[in-house]
């Protein structure tokens, strides 16, 4: 399970693993007080759950060390039209 915090992907893609044990303590910290998962994952292990937000770039640190959900990319309207 936590075979992904050994990988350089995860900490790159985060700059850095300071930055990467913040991110995921305050996601965690957001779980256990409610916040709802944006990924889905079977059962309910929040670690997991973090790790794989990070991994599909749900999640990242701003600028004030605050998690931020990254917003969606929607289809342009015109590849929308061809479907």
């Amino acid at each position: 399970m936590f075979e992904e915090l050994k990988e350089e992907e995860i900490v790159n893609k985060v700059g850095g693993r300071f930055k990467l044990s913040t991110l995921v303590q305050k996601r965690m910290v957001a779980l256990n007080t409610g916040a709802k998962p944006l990924v889905d994952v079977r059962g309910n292990d929040r670690m997991q759950i973090v790790l794989q937000e990070i991994l599909e770039d749900r999640i990242y640190l701003d600028t004030s060390g605050e998690v931020r959900e990254r917003e969606q990319q929607l289809p342009a309207p015109e590849a929308a039209a061809d479907e």
